[in-house]
């Protein structure tokens, strides 16, 4: 495998959240099998959406996630996951500063079927 493609280094998830400080804002570390593999630092309240061809999963890093669905509430702590099936709405809330790794399709958009100031479109890969 030729240096430097896909799935030959290691990457360090620290490192990659330490780069930035933006919450909200997901930054792509890798990619496989059509899956964007995203960091992100979370804080406050996101925006209820869901995604109608897409599941998503939350992986907790550090710090504490609240996945609020219309009929419940999912509390993740760190190293717990949920996976947030297609077409559920949900808005992720994070009380105390949160580190989370999500598993995407690259179609995913962070808000789903909202655009809104936090719509991010581009993502940045570091």
């Amino acid at each position: 495998m030729p240096e430097g493609a896909p799935g030959t280094g290691v990457v360090n998830l620290a490192e990659k959240l330490a780069s930035f400080s933006d919450t909200w804002s997901p930054r792509i570390v890798g990619e496989l099998n059509g899956q964007h593999v995203k960091v992100c630092r979370l804080e406050g309240e996101f925006v209820w959406h869901h995604h109608a061809d897409e599941d998503e999963l939350f992986l907790v890093l550090a710090g504490e996630l609240e996945i609020e669905l219309r009929d419940r509430t999912v509390s993740l702590a760190p190293g717990e996951l949920f996976i947030v099936p297609r077409g559920v709405e949900h808005r992720p809330v994070a009380r105390v500063p949160t580190e989370v790794l999500l598993f995407e399709p690259v179609s995913t958009l962070n808000t789903g079927d909202v655009r809104n100031e936090r719509t991010v479109a581009e993502l940045q890969r570091i």
